[in-house]
């Protein structure tokens, strides 16, 4: 399959699609840049010239789409993330949460530590209320 857009977003598997509260997007987008080191691969505005409407991220060789809420679509404004967490498996869980912690202003849910089944592991949520798990090997004793 061909797609006139390839950045545009995945045409398989399941990607995680965030909506925004309070206009955020652009916001969110910056975030993930600095937390996570997302790459940007789509950015577009909607037809008002100031919320995103679409971004498609690569952030850790994995896709994630967002943009900001459209109430007038939804019925819904300011709404908050719940029920769903993102997982990052990752080399080195520690530098990836102290850079989401200090840099990105993430709040804790879950600390990082060393956990039963043999990651180091934690939880945060970020500054528009999605909450993040990032896991990886613990550090050599």
């Amino acid at each position: 399959m061909t797609d006139a857009n390839p950045n545009q977003g995945p045409t398989s598997g399941v990607t995680p699609h965030l909506t925004i509260p309070a206009r955020g997007a652009s916001a969110a987008v910056d975030f993930y840049i600095i937390a996570f080191g997302a790459e940007v691969l789509d950015r577009r505005l909607a037809d008002d010239g100031e919320r995103l409407i679409h971004a498609h991220l690569k952030i850790n060789g994995a896709s994630v789409m967002l943009n900001d809420e459209f109430p007038e679509y939804t019925g819904q404004a300011n709404i908050r993330p719940v029920g769903v967490t993102l997982h990052l498996q990752v080399t080195n869980p520690d530098a990836w949460w102290t850079r989401a912690m200090v840099v990105g202003g993430a709040e804790p849910v879950m600390d990082m530590a060393d956990q039963f089944w043999g990651d180091r592991y934690g939880q945060l949520r970020d500054p528009f209320g999605h909450t993040w798990s990032i896991g990886g090997p613990k550090k050599d004793a």
